[in-house]
């Protein structure tokens, strides 16, 4: 199968970045662009979640658009000279590696057999790190950054995945107010919901890696 738009837009990217092309785009750097993914990141979750399809054609491309542009960059930029096919070469081979239940003999019936596999493979992929909470970018949003922290602590025992729930909750609607309760009252009383949830999550992460240090 061919995809004669996805190179008309590769093309694209190529014609604006190059001689006789965009001045503004031929100015920018891999650091400058990075505003423009994170906001692009954003509202591609925000059309996923509540828009249209043709919010969600739009929005997918204007993500695209960002990784196309960081491989054009990179294919002209020395020392790194990589373009769109390196990068779809590697994500062939590491999702081909990552599902040997699909491409391989490996045998996982359900989501959680399929966890499992990935983190042996995981494990030998990344030898270097000694920590599960490594490879967790600490630049998250606090609120998914907790989410990531705390299964990570129930992973290796430190939280209890399955202690009753503290606060049980019937639905997103009413945990979501719940959340703008919380942080409605913390600023009017002066305090910082999002510093306050990345201290605790600080906190938490100095638990896990003493409880990993005790193991060793």
């Amino acid at each position: 199968m061919s995809y004669p738009k996805l190179d008309e837009l590769v093309r694209t990217v190529a014609r604006l970045r190059g001689p006789g092309g965009c001045a503004w785009d031929a100015d920018q750097t891999h650091e400058s662009l990075v505003q423009y993914l994170v906001e692009e990141s954003y509202e591609l979750v925000e059309a996923l979640e509540s828009g249209t399809r043709d919010d969600i054609i739009e929005e997918l491309g204007d993500v695209l658009y960002q990784v196309l542009f960081h491989a054009d960059l990179a294919a002209h930029t020395p020392g790194e000279e990589f373009d769109i096919e390196t990068v779809a070469e590697r994500m062939t081979a590491k999702m081909v590696g990552r599902h040997p239940h699909v491409f391989g003999d490996a045998v996982a019936h359900t989501a959680d057999d399929v966890v499992a596999v990935w983190d042996d493979l995981k494990a030998v992929e990344k030898p270097g790190r000694t920590s599960v909470l490594d490879g967790i970018p600490q630049g998250m949003p606090a609120l998914a950054l907790a989410d990531k922290v705390i299964g990570r602590a129930q992973k290796i025992g430190v939280l209890d995945k399955d202690a009753e729930a503290s606060m049980p909750l019937q639905s997103e609607d009413e945990l979501g107010g719940l959340l703008l309760t919380i942080v409605a009252s913390a600023k009017a009383q002066g305090l910082d919901a999002e510093r306050a949830l990345r201290g605790a999550l600080r906190e938490l992460q100095g638990e896990i890696r003493e409880s990993e240090a005790d193991d060793h």
